[in-house]
């Protein structure tokens, strides 16, 4: 697909980027049937080809309306499109940058305004979202239901029952801005597999929100501002000796992993950014089956399982079947699941911004796992997680935790 950059875009480092990203589009339509929005609204502004013309429109300086942000808004930027893409169109870069430009050239109204900066001041700011999610579950009982979905109930908080280790080898286990509070659980149980296998995990004392949040409400300053902070965390602790940085939640390892891209043209920040980018990991690639083999479980022993791989795992990271292979090596069973490929609706803040598409993708995504009878749901992402668990038949949980009370058995 040819694009002209308009005048004000001619010649600058986003009008290349533009043109270089929209060239690479042939009009196939692959990506059609992969797209949740489309397979459900039929149109094909909510596709990604669809998509990609709204962005060269904006990057041509074309007319453009409020319709313009109604489809871009209602992409859920699940990048399955770029898994079925035989051409290897960026998408995920085609529609931020369209978001960014279109925040530039088409007022939103001032209600949705204030409610992106409230979203992402509150939910990215871990202290007051927890102090938040207090006040939510001491007055559940008085919220509308919609609102008592979104608030959980208060678990046992897991950092309370964290292994102490002091191994040789350390990794950074990214915290995260919303898991810690809504369950804590999750990082516990992963640091102590890890200390079971003689790797010791340790945080970043000032590390902040990933900048996921920010980057997808089109508040790109504010989420760069976040990136160089935790590259600087990061490095300090890469310096010491941490072998990498290792996220329990995919949104936010791939957020990390595109820090280099991000700020590399950054003078002060594009090296160390880049460096750490290179050290992440989902904490999928860091255990191994061969080390679960070694606890002595037995295959099959365990629950049936549906696995639900976060969009950002399988289309984002690019990572198939690493948890797969752990939950078997772990004893449980897994079901027959279709349209693995396709989103649950959670992507982030979308579920609160595009309420009734994120809940019929939802139902669509809970019959598709629940099809073949499993006992439990597993998932890598904290709003997977919390999504699908307001309203599934089973119990939704982060693979790591069924991984970790089969070793404790």
């Amino acid at each position: 697909m040819y694009a002209k950059p308009s005048p004000s875009l001619e010649s600058t480092p986003r009008g290349r980027e533009a043109q270089e990203l929209l060239r690479s589009c042939v009009h196939c339509g692959f990506c059609l049937p992969a797209c949740p929005t489309y397979r459900v609204e039929g149109n094909e502004l909510d596709s990604p080809r669809g998509r990609i013309y709204l962005v060269k429109q904006l990057v041509e300086g074309g007319p453009v309306g409020e319709s313009t942000l109604l489809h871009l808004d209602r992409c859920l930027t699940c990048r399955a499109c770029e898994s079925a893409c035989p051409s290897g169109v960026q998408y995920g870069r085609i529609v931020d940058l369209g978001r960014e430009l279109a925040g530039e050239r088409i007022a939103r109204p001032l209600r949705d305004r204030v409610l992106r900066v409230a979203m992402t001041e509150a939910l990215g700011r871990r202290p007051l979202f927890e102090f938040m999610l207090r006040i939510g579950r001491w007055a559940r009982p008085l919220l509308p239901a919609a609102l008592q979905a979104k608030v959980s109930v208060a678990g046992q908080d897991g950092r309370e029952r964290r292994t102490s280790s002091s191994h040789a080898r350390r990794v950074i286990l990214l915290e995260g801005c919303v898991q810690p509070g809504l369950a804590p659980q999750i990082n516990a149980a992963a640091a102590r597999v890890l200390d079971r296998l003689g790797i010791a995990a340790v945080t970043a004392p000032h590390e902040s929100c990933c900048g996921a949040l920010g980057h997808h409400l089109g508040r790109t300053e504010r989420a760069l501002m976040q990136a160089r902070g935790n590259v600087q965390a990061y490095t300090a602790l890469l310096d010491d000796g941490a072998e990498c940085v290792v996220s329990t939640a995919s949104a936010c390892g791939l957020m990390v992993k595109d820090y280099g891209r991000l700020l590399a043209d950054d003078p002060v920040f594009a090296d160390a950014a880049r460096r750490v980018s290179e050290a992440t990991r989902d904490l999928s690639q860091v255990i191994a089956p061969a080390d679960l083999a070694r606890a002595g479980l037995a295959p099959g022993s365990g629950p049936r399982v549906a696995w639900q791989s976060p969009c950002t795992l399988q289309h984002g990271q690019r990572i198939n079947g690493s948890v797969e292979a752990l939950l078997v090596a772990a004893g449980f069973r897994l079901t027959a699941v279709t349209g693995a490929t396709l989103c649950c609706g959670s992507a982030g803040t979308y579920s609160l911004l595009q309420p009734e598409l994120s809940r019929e993708l939802r139902r669509r995504k809970l019959q598709s796992l629940t099809a073949d009878g499993p006992e439990l749901i597993a998932t890598a992402n904290i709003g997977c997680l919390t999504h699908l668990a307001e309203t599934s038949p089973v119990a939704v949980r982060h693979w790591i935790e069924l991984v970790d009370e089969a070793l404790r058995r």
